[in-house]
């Protein structure tokens, strides 16, 4: 038998249990979600801790787990992609777009402010201002891929994140519409405001199409917006912790392919080459990856670890929440949008 045949089903056999046990997860969690309304993505992370056993390094399922928490992750994100054309971002017009990129820069630079006011390190001041400023968990865990490994830290500040963002944006995604009705936004208005603000897609739909058609649509788009925007972040990520690794000297830059995956993808949905139906189940893929990884990610992750995190780190997440919010408020009172 050809040994490259061999090699491959060695390593399905080593990653298969983990692999099964993530995706088993991801079936709970989901099944949750769809009868009791709770955001699918938090029961995958919450229901993964209770199998934290699962990760430890002698048993069988710790390479699949550990798989499922990477590389499954990175494919995931890279097909988030084909949710994004050239098209609507052109159509956008220059304001929103402002509005969009303003708040995404001035939330993570807050977020890089805020960690290091408070005594904490870069690489958790960028996630969680990336997970606020961009696309929620989805963000969390596409700029922990890049960032340099500081050890089980680093999978502990990924948990919070996600917990913090996902709790945080559901909470928006009741309050939001209150807000801006209570200010008397018009509905394209309202769908702006929500598109910019609220951290992941799903909370973003559910808010805006509850408010009206016209505000649903037009927050999804905004939010597709921001979530384009998780490329050149990973890429200018990716670019400057390789180059302090290598001392300050300028290196060649590897891009993360998933990185590349997700640009190739935004291309290949732009032109209309794949067909519509096959561009739903790709989607659908890509979010059973996400929720697979993340499940992965809780079975890798100690609530006595996660409780190192402090109230502090709550509080910053709160305040870049707040701080993105009132931006966008104040920008779309200022420019008319």
């Amino acid at each position: 038998m050809n040994s490259s045949v061999l090699e491959t089903s060695g390593a399905f056999r080593r990653l298969f249990p983990g692999l099964a046990s993530a995706v088993t997860v991801a079936l709970a969690a989901k099944f949750i979600s769809e009868h009791y309304g709770a955001p699918v993505m938090l029961m995958a992370l919450l229901i993964g801790m209770a199998f934290t056993f699962l990760a430890e390094p002698d048993m069988k399922t710790a390479a699949g787990v550990d798989f499922a928490a990477r590389k499954l992750l990175r494919f995931g994100v890279a097909l988030l992609g084909l949710g994004i054309t050239l098209q609507q971002i052109a159509s956008a017009g220059f304001g929103v777009v402002l509005l969009v990129f303003a708040g995404v820069g001035l939330t993570i630079a807050a977020g890089v402010g805020l960690a290091k006011a408070s005594g904490r390190s870069l690489p958790f001041g960028l996630l969680t201002g990336g997970a606020v400023a961009i696309c929620g968990a989805s963000a969390a865990l596409a700029i922990a891929a890049v960032l340099p490994r500081t050890g089980p830290e680093q999978d502990r500040d990924t948990s919070f994140t996600v917990i913090a963002v996902t709790a945080l944006s559901t909470l928006a995604m009741i309050l939001y519409p209150m807000i801006g009705a209570w200010l008397g936004l018009s509905d394209h208005a309202m769908g702006i405001f929500l598109g910019a603000t609220i951290h992941d897609v799903a909370q973003v739909v559910g808010a805006g199409y509850t408010v009206s058609e016209e505000t649903g649509a037009t927050a999804t788009f905004v939010k597709l917006l921001r979530v384009a925007l998780l490329v050149p972040v990973v890429v200018t990520l990716s670019v400057l912790f390789r180059q302090s690794q290598q001392g300050g000297q300028t290196a060649r830059v590897q891009v993360p392919f998933f990185v590349i995956g997700f640009a190739a993808l935004v291309l290949a949905g732009s032109t209309g080459l794949i067909p519509a139906d096959l561009t739903a189940l790709l989607l659908e893929l890509s979010r059973w990856c996400l929720i697979a990884a993340i499940a992965a990610l809780g079975m890798k992750t100690s609530l006595k670890k996660l409780s190192e995190v402090g109230g502090g780190a709550v509080a910053l997440v709160c305040g870049l929440t707040v701080l993105l919010a009132v931006f966008a408020l104040v920008a779309i009172r200022l420019f008319h949008l």
